[in-house]
């Protein structure tokens, strides 16, 4: 139901010399992700929606269903091509059933994070032009005085499943992600329907080729966000592999394991802060088939607790909003190499490139070639940030890297590199280094400005409960670890760090908690 062949067990280089993109001319991600399925497995399990008092297994055919009744509340508000359509639900049966509602009309479905509060749903409502928004009652409630229309589960009638598809091709707009605006406001990444079709090679990969019987694929990650969407929701439901739906406002340690036992959960992506408070409860999960993680470089020691705590090897991938999962390491394939993120998945060229546009040796900005199938089509209504994102033929992440053979090598956020007494520093390897301490329960660095050094590193930590660890035994952990120029010249010890809704430190939040002198 794909559109494409799945992924094989094979060795890496035959993966990448006998793929290639299969974009019809007419392409509709509701086909790959359920009407397909319900035509010829209408009974085949989709989703496994676990709350705490129970357990309901919803099929394709099921899903088509609600998808329809969906369809014909938005049909009734006068939604058609190119229209807007605003999800706002956890992850639950009736949010997906929306995402494809919009989809089979032709319409933009717009997925917004249930704990936005009213700023934040008034920038994109607005940035986005939204009429209307499929949410619950909960939803109402924030939305009220926000002029948007809300159809909710109780809007719901007779499907009205005789309406024909709308048809649709690769480049036709299909949804709109927000970015998390690390500099000025949210930017929208408008994707066309081939962007699941672009997911699919990299999240095969990074699950040790999801599909194999019995796969059961779940995350904490929202889908309200690219990750939880098109890393796992959509996927899954193209290649027919059921996904677990659990709303999960807080991620918990027992109640995670609680889940993954109940929904007989074999396929888990695990952002990094999800690794790290399993680790500091040494919580195993045995049962488990493929882990994955991405957002963070994870480090030797996280990927040597993994094998032990889930039986399996971690692996590591790599995307943004606007080009999804182009990296991905993949253990049934090729041995992991710690600090690395993996290579170019089938299908997406990735280098390393110079000023000059050109792929280079050694330290760059990290791009991925035009032609990349889960590339966005553009910033929503922003031509000039669009053209800005791209150097040439290549669009640039934003990140730098260095290129080691076939596997690429994170060094930073281009933004977070850290410039010390003539060295670039990048700030993940020191933060991995004191994860290693055994009195360190999460931590972020960043580059302190510096009158005679430029910047120099500085840390903030969030101790384990208990640990007496000073700023002392911190610095002689990383001096002794990794380089004597690298280590932290300042550490401030917090409660907890500014994070984003996916689990990654917002560095740009401790920079500015640091005078602007500096000290040395």
């Amino acid at each position: 139901m794909t559109g494409r062949p799945m992924l094989r067990p094979a060795a890496y280089e035959a993966l990448r010399k006998r793929f290639d993109w299969d974009l019809p001319p007419v392409l509709n991600m509701a086909q790959q992700v359920c009407d397909g399925w319900a035509v010829t497995e209408p009974d085949r399990l989709a989703i496994i929606e676990v709350t705490p008092d129970h357990i309901r297994r919803i099929s394709y055919g099921d899903l088509w269903y609600r998808s329809r009744q969906v369809e014909t509340a938005l049909i009734e508000r006068g939604v058609m091509k190119g229209d807007r359509v605003g999800v706002l639900l956890s992850q639950s049966p009736l949010c997906a059933a929306a995402h494809i509602a919009a989809w089979r009309l032709g319409a933009i479905s717009v997925p917004l994070f249930k704990l936005f509060r009213e700023e934040a749903l008034k920038t994109r409502i607005e940035d986005a032009d939204l009429g209307v928004v499929v949410t619950d009652l909960e939803g109402v409630v924030q939305l009220a005085g926000l002029g948007v229309a809300t159809i909710t589960r109780s809007d719901l009638g007779a499907s009205g499943g005789t309406r024909a598809m709308v048809e649709t091709g690769p480049e036709d707009a299909a949804t709109l992600i927000y970015t998390s605006g690390t500099t000025g406001k949210p930017k929208g990444a408008l994707h066309g329907h081939r962007v699941l079709t672009g997911h699919l090679p990299g999240v095969e990969m990074s699950h040790d080729f999801l599909g194999q019987d019995g796969d059961v694929i779940w995350t904490p990650a929202d889908w309200a966000w690219i990750g939880g969407l098109f890393d796992v929701l959509m996927p899954g439901l193209a290649l027919g592999v059921p996904v677990v739906a659990a709303r999960m406002p807080k991620f918990n340690v027992a109640e995670c394991r609680t889940l993954i036992d109940r929904a007989g959960v074999r396929n888990v992506f695990f952002p990094p802060t999800a690794l790290r408070m399993l680790k500091a409860e040494d919580a195993h999960i045995p049962g488990l088939r493929s882990v994955a993680s991405g957002g963070e470089p994870l480090g030797a020691e996280m990927l040597a607790w993994g094998r032990d705590a889930f039986g399996c090897t971690i692996n590591e991938f790599y995307g943004q909003t606007e080009c999804n999962m182009i990296v991905s390491s993949c253990a049934a394939s090729f041995d992991p190499l710690p600090g690395a993120m993996g290579r170019a998945v089938p299908g997406h060229q990735v280098a390393v490139i110079g000023d000059d546009g050109q792929p280079r040796d050694g330290e760059g900005d990290i791009a991925v070639r035009r032609g990349s199938a889960s590339m966005f089509l553009e910033y929503w209504r922003r031509p000039a940030q669009t053209a800005e994102k791209f150097r040439g033929d290549w669009m640039l992440t934003g990140d730098r890297g260095v290129m080691d053979g076939d596997t690429i090598r994170f060094v930073g956020r281009e933004d977070d590199v850290i410039t010390s007494s003539g060295y670039r520093i990048g700030p993940a390897e020191i933060e991995d280094c004191l994860l290693t301490h055994p009195g360190v329960a999460t931590c972020g660095v960043v580059g302190k400005p510096d009158p005679l050094r430029t910047e120099i590193v500085k840390a903030y930590v969030v101790r384990k409960d208990g640990a007496e660890v000073t700023e002392e035994d911190l610095q002689n952990w990383v001096k002794e670890r990794l380089a004597s120029y690298s280590y932290p010249r300042e550490i401030e010890f917090l409660d907890t760090l500014p994070m984003t809704v996916t689990g990654k430190v917002i560095r740009k939040e401790l920079k500015a908690r640091s005078p602007q002198d500096g000290t040395s």
